[in-house]
């Protein structure tokens, strides 16, 4: 390229000879700079200085100038700031509507949409706006204000506003910009006010984002609002019955309308299950949800938190323009900085107000003097401008060292200004007491601006004062935990299988039926010679031929062993082996012999809690061993990796195995904690985790509930319990003596009883209060001795006295349906706790345990029965 071809092309150069080409590539290069530059500057990203884009300032400039305190309709204000904003109304009119739907610097009338629905707004025409209190408050003052020309140059508009108050947090912030984009999320104003007024103390403080339509967030990804932070939102979900949940507020960025559209997705993919979903949202967020039959309330809330808009991420992008230049910061810098910029406009406020005041002092003071003095009567014969001006000049030499100023002509000039009728009604004493007036408010604005951090403070907290009613924070903050999606899938699929030919798959629907799963999930087989697969579920799908063993198949499970004897066709033996299959490469096959021609296997199984198994081993009858039958336990050998090639059983033809009996689980049971946190069963140890024990087949879990319920559930991870709501969570043990205190709505009594718990199923939930509302359950234990503290008024004494009751001694043990004892025959006050003492029975004694008592023996008559041991 020459060197000409280069330079950059100048339209106004008039030089014989020179170039005159265009080249596309220079006009792109500069108008494409020059028109992200606008867009980043001017129209996506807002301002540090007071958090607004252009057209929200314009918008907030055109009301406060057609402010008279009455509202305006929203076509005028478009047409207003049309002045200012080159734009078009579509964008001003969309603008306005978003910041009205806020609620903060906007009062408004008519129908304004419903960000929850997605409702639009009515027609401009028809809905009207004025600036709220608050936004004169905080965004306005000419004389602190910066201007500049507006783009046609017809009209002053403001650089920026004067925003005492960190707007951008309040009101969050979203826009699209060339190259980059800006997503700040709303933050309550309390904790906004409170987190200055922190921050000037010199303490810490923490923000979370907080969301009109309410619901749960998780902010444990939030970092400060950093550029790749994120936060996950969820709608808040009720169980109204075992039929119906109600989704009572909607997450962030969504509506009742997207919601309920991404709910009949899932449904149509067999996602999850429902029967019908209705929209009764009026006032308040009500969207009710018919589950199908058979389905599980909790299990259906994960299912709606996995698969639909019940639950989003939202990630953090907080850009903002910063001198300039857009700069990615956190919500704390942005907090810190407009703190620090409502301070600077504090003191510039006060020092305008001390100069205000200054001024006013000294021309109060000239006037008083002026007029008491009679300087006025002095310039009655003058003749000439220059001589009443030198005469005043006279009058107040003597006087001219009191003032704090020099007495300048202009002074003089208002002082000839004065009306006969002012001075001729001229007050002393009320002159005076207007000097004193200024003189204090002049002492207080001293001291504020040599305070100037306390002053700041103390606006802050008039802030919350005046606009905090009706603000408190809507969205619940709670750590979210992780759904396992296949867990909470809906089993929208049937698995069948053709054994003989090697096919599995959902479209197989005249062949052998296995199993009810997701389209999720992923299916194992097992085959007769030996090979093993893992494939995802499919309409049809080759395995492998002669099909001995198919299942779901959970990755990274170490409870499932799987029992197998097979014949190698090399050595001619038999070998058996056991084998977990945690990891695998789905589609892969795996070979669990050691490939041999003719190789077979001759007996397999499955065992969900790795149980071994007592089978019988029958040799062909003609071969040469002496004993041809024998038995064989898995619990022999050890469980190892799949591709082991096992022990060997015996080296003589094998007819057949026959199961006997199941043995005992080879890695014991399950080991269960209560995550109280999340309300969930896990199996493994974790912060604010209870151990509840090791769970076998049969095994189940108890929760006492405070309503005075009780439930006996089964151990599935999937379970899920209210927190908020349980006095107590074990494992179930069905000849285990549990001891419990209840009010009783009925009589107004505590009761204590003492009981097992008769009833064992599947599940099921059952009180053991009465039915009264207001009966609940106070005290729950399975400890050997209770001890229970509380308060009692006696008789017509007001005194309140503690004792401590061993419920042992108030009660034998009885049904578990029966009234129970009174805890006490006074007035019981207060709480009632339980109080931890040592005790001499241990909680669980098992047989062949040696005990020492320490019992003292006594000398009987003769026939007297000894005492019950």
């Amino acid at each position: 390229m020459k060197k000409k071809d280069k330079e950059k092309f100048d339209p106004e150069a008039n030089v014989e000879g020179a170039d005159d080409t265009v080249r596309v590539e220079d006009m792109f290069q500069n108008w494409f700079l020059d028109y992200a530059s606008y867009v980043i500057l001017e129209r996506a990203v807002p301002a540090i200085e007071d958090g607004l884009k252009p057209v929200q300032r314009r918008i907030l400039h055109a009301l406060n100038e057609m402010d008279d305190g009455r509202f305006n309709k929203v076509a005028n204000v478009i047409g207003q700031s049309m002045q200012y904003h080159p734009h078009g109304d579509a964008s001003i009119g969309d603008a306005l509507v978003n910041m009205g739907q806020k609620e903060l610097l906007f009062d408004t009338q008519g129908n304004w949409g419903d960000v929850r629905t997605g409702d639009s707004a009515a027609a401009p025409r028809y809905i009207e706006v004025r600036l709220s209190k608050f936004a004169k408050e905080v965004a306005f003052n000419d004389a602190t204000t910066e201007w500049q020309l507006s783009y046609d140059g017809r009209k002053r508009e403001p650089i920026t506003l004067p925003m005492k108050f960190p707007l951008l947090l309040s009101q969050g912030a979203d826009g699209i910009a060339v190259g980059l984009s800006t997503k700040i999320l709303p933050h309550n104003f309390i904790e906004l006010c409170e987190a200055s007024i922190n921050y000037l103390e010199g303490k810490r403080f923490r923000l979370f984002p907080d969301f009109p339509s309410g619901g749960f967030v998780d902010v444990s990804e939030y970092n400060k609002g950093e550029r790749g932070g994120k936060v996950k939102v969820r709608a808040k979900i009720e169980v109204v019955d075992k039929k119906t949940l109600a989704i009572r507020e909607i997450p962030f960025g969504t509506t009742t309308g997207s919601l309920i559209e991404s709910i009949l997705k899932a449904q149509d993919k067999g996602k999850i299950k429902i029967k019908k979903i209705v929209d009764n949202t009026a006032k308040d967020v009500e969207v009710l949800i018919d589950l199908a039959p058979g389905s599980d309330p909790d299990v259906t809330i994960d299912a709606l938190y996995a698969f639909t808009d019940c639950q989003n991420s939202i990630s953090i992008n907080a850009c903002v323009i910063v001198e300039d230049k857009p700069m990615f910061l956190t919500v704390h810098d942005i907090l810190e900085r407009s703190t620090e910029k409502t301070k600077k406009l504090l003191q510039r406020e006060l020092e305008i107000r001390q100069s205000d005041l200054n001024e006013k002092w000294h021309f109060s003071s000239l006037e008083k003097i002026f007029i008491e003095k009679r300087i006025y009567r002095n310039i009655e014969e003058c003749e000439t401008w220059e001589a009443v001006i030198d005469t005043i000049d006279k009058g107040l030499k003597p006087y001219k060292k009191l003032f704090n100023r020099e007495i300048t002509r202009e002074d003089m000039v208002r002082l000839t200004e004065i009306k006969i009728k002012r001075i001729s009604k001229f007050d002393a004493f009320k002159a005076d007491e207007e000097i004193k007036s200024i003189e204090a408010e002049l002492k207080q604005v001293a001291h504020d601006l040599k305070h100037l951090n306390d002053y700041t403070i103390a606006y802050f907290q008039n802030l919350l004062k005046k606009y905090s009613k009706g603000r408190e924070r809507k969205t619940e903050i709670k750590g979210f935990e992780e759904i396992e999606v296949k867990q909470v899938a809906a089993t929208n699929a049937k698995l069948y299988v053709n054994r003989a030919e090697g096919f599995l798959g959902t479209g197989l629907k005249k062949d052998e039926f296995v199993c009810e799963c997701s389209d999720l999930d992923d299916i194992i087989a097992f085959t007769r010679g030996g090979k093993m697969m893992v494939t995802r579920i499919g309409d049809k799908k080759f395995v492998g031929k002669d099909i001995l063993h198919i299942a779901v198949w959970q990755k990274a499970d170490e409870r499932t062993a799987y029992n197998m004897a097979y014949y190698d066709g090399k050595s001619k033996r038999t070998f058996v082996k056991r084998f977990h299959v945690t990891g695998v490469t789905r589609e892969k096959e795996y070979d669990l012999t050691q490939g041999s021609p003719g190789t077979k296997v001759i007996y397999f199984t499955a065992n969900p809690n790795s149980e071994s198994e007592l089978v019988k081993v029958q040799l062909h009858p003609n071969c040469t061993a002496r004993i041809k039958e024998f038995e064989f336990d898995y619990a022999t050998i050890d469980i190892k990796g799949r591709q082991s090639n096992g022990n060997i059983l015996t080296k003589f033809p094998v007819r057949k195995m026959d199961l006997l009996e199941k043995g005992k689980s080879s890695i014991g049971g399950m080991k269960i904690w209560f995550d109280e946190k999340f309300g969930r069963l896990v199996n493994e140890e974790k912060d604010k985790c209870q151990y509840l024990g090791e769970f076998n087949t049969g095994d189940q879990v108890l929760v006492a509930y405070k309503d005075g319920n009780v439930e006996l559930t089964n151990f599935e991870l999937t379970n899920k319990y209210e927190t908020d709501d349980i006095v107590a969570v074990e494992k179930f043990n069905p000849e285990r003596i549990y001891s419990c205190v209840y009010y009783d709505g009925d009589s107004k009594n505590y009761y204590v009883k003492r009981f097992r718990i008769e009833l064992k199923s599947e599940r099921f939930k059952s009180a053991i209060t009465t039915e009264h509302k207001d009966s609940k359950l106070l005290v729950f234990s399975a400890r050997p001795e209770v001890w229970v503290k509380f308060n009692v008024q006696k008789g017509k004494s007001k005194d309140k006295i503690e004792e401590e009751v061993k419920l042992n001694d108030l009660m034998d043990v009885k049904g578990w349906k029966a009234l129970g004892n009174r805890l006490s025959q006074f007035s019981v006050t207060g709480k009632i706790s339980e109080v931890e003492k040592e005790t001499t029975l241990p909680d669980e004694v098992e047989i062949g345990t040696t005990i020492e008592l320490d019992i003292k023996p006594k000398i009987l008559k003769k026939g007297s029965q000894g005492d019950l041991f």
